[in-house]
């Protein structure tokens, strides 16, 4: 057994191998040569006594934190944190088993979790287990694989009509105000948008390649590989950007006073929600404004495949189950199409004006 401290302990451990009115002492004996065969080849790989919370805190946060980008280390934070330390941080990780694993995610479910929220906690885990198995602390991820049920949340997301868009952006004064407008015309997420320097905005071209991305201060790259792309922007889009572009080309776009990044923590909690609430209109996050972009791309027309390419999505699942939302107007005329192939002109269906004719 692997201790705490690095150093090894042997374990005695007993075992029934079967009844002895069936075994003979020459079976028992190849049996536990069998058992402690890979023991003695020196292949047998010592299990770990640190508990998850241990591993967590000792090995895998201080070696993570410079490998992965900084929006991911906060998501899987919360997760940790939040969920799974407190139910299943004092269980070892050799004692940690697929069974109870499921069990803990089932519970989540039962309290009221999203299907959503259930599978990010599952792969906040996973990913922890899998760093364990590839750092020889355990044999295999008891957290892979398992089932969580559909991941629909159990909140619907917010987006604006465009005529919300309309009233809402009247009011608000800039930054807030373009911001607002370039997010439902771009499709961009808040931190691609507050990392976009002068040099990657060409407007002769109209063209915003997105290159880096900012989280609570700290700037990266793209969210994916996908997220790395070139997004075509409109006139309208143009004329926005236009009077923020400033000499040099590691300008931030969108600065604060002193060249920083903007705080859209800050800009939603003292502008854009106020206004929103002020107007009577859904309250937003930046994100809804995604939503907005991808759903008017649906209702205009475009394919999912264009859809996909403009947002950076990598998956394409993403983009259909996620980001393109029906709107109400589409619908009914959807459904006034249906009824006009149905319907004759003296409002009676083809089946319907049949049978009349056949009762007269």
């Amino acid at each position: 057994m692997l201790m705490p401290d690095g150093s090894l302990a042997p374990v005695r451990r007993a075992e029934v191998l079967g009844p002895v009115a069936q075994l003979s002492k020459g079976d028992a004996r190849t049996m536990l040569d069998a058992r402690v065969r890979p023991i003695n080849q020196g292949r047998h790989v010592p299990q770990s006594t640190l508990t998850l919370a241990e591993f967590y805190r000792r090995e895998w946060e201080p070696t993570m934190s410079s490998l992965l980008k900084a929006t991911s280390l906060h998501y899987y934070g919360i997760q940790y944190r939040c969920h799974i330390i407190p139910s299943l941080g004092d269980r070892r990780l050799c004692d940690l088993r697929r069974g109870e694993v499921q069990a803990f995610l089932a519970a989540k479910r039962k309290a009221g979790l999203s299907g959503s929220t259930v599978h990010g906690i599952r792969t906040a885990l996973s990913k922890l287990m899998q760093s364990a198995v590839e750092w020889d602390f355990i044999p295999a991820n008891p957290a892979r694989g398992l089932v969580v049920g559909d991941r629909h949340p159990l909140k619907e997301r917010v987006r604006l009509s465009p005529e919300q868009v309309r009233i809402l952006s009247a009011s608000l004064p800039d930054p807030c105000r373009s911001i607002v407008l370039l997010l439902c015309l771009t499709g961009l997420r808040i931190g691609e948008l507050l990392a976009l320097r002068t040099k990657n905005v060409d407007l002769m071209v109209g063209v915003i390649r997105v290159r880096e991305t900012v989280h609570e201060g700290q700037f990266g790259a793209p969210k994916t590989r996908s997220s790395r792309r070139e997004v075509p922007v409109s006139e309208s889009a143009r004329k926005l950007l236009k009077p923020f572009l400033a000499a040099g080309d590691e300008t931030l776009v969108f600065r604060s006073r002193t060249g920083s990044p903007i705080n859209p923590k800050n800009l939603s909690r003292r502008v854009l929600q106020p206004k929103c609430r002020e107007l009577n209109l859904p309250v937003v996050s930046w994100h809804s404004f995604r939503h907005t972009h991808a759903t008017l791309l649906t209702e205009v027309g475009e394919s999912i495949k264009t859809t996909q390419a403009i947002l950076g999505h990598s998956d394409l699942n993403t983009t259909l189950n996620i980001y393109s939302h029906p709107i109400p107007e589409s619908q009914r005329r959807a459904i006034e199409r249906v009824a006009e192939i149905l319907v004759d002109p003296n409002g009676l269906t083809s089946t319907d004006s049949t049978n009349t004719q056949r009762i007269n």
